[in-house]
């Protein structure tokens, strides 16, 4: 699936709290939400850069992608899966968690959590107890 290929490509490039929405009984417009954060300029761009690099790789190329220049929110529209990626006050700002709080949390499975556990260290994955 897409969305959850995404959201493990973000987990994998050290994106923040990386969280999987399913919009499918709330929205016409898309089915999926990947929305990850970064706290630097460079992190959002390497994270939504490696995303479509990846994606395109596997044969999955965006309708549209915009906010690469700034690199403060950078949407990759896939049609069925949107891809948000935001400095960190920015998505707290925008709080697209909450606009969309109704949206049922999709697990994807993080890759990098065994690695970084095996080192003491745990990231925060949103919506993973």
């Amino acid at each position: 699936m897409l969305a959850k290929r995404a959201a493990q490509i973000a987990d994998g490039k050290k994106g923040e709290e990386v969280l999987l929405l399913d919009l499918r009984k709330l929205s016409s417009v898309t089915d999926f939400f990947v929305i990850c954060g970064s706290k630097s300029l460079i992190g959002v761009r390497a994270i939504a850069e490696a995303i479509q690099m990846q994606l395109k790789q596997e044969g999955m190329v965006p309708n549209h992608i915009e906010g690469m220049e700034a690199g403060t929110w950078v949407l990759a529209d896939y049609g069925d899966v949107v891809v948000h990626v935001f400095l960190e006050h920015v998505r707290k700002y925008y709080d697209l968690e909450s606009l969309w709080g109704d949206a049922p949390r999709k697990s994807f499975r993080p890759r990098t959590r065994k690695s970084t556990e095996a080192h003491g260290k745990k990231r925060k994955v949103k919506g993973e107890e």
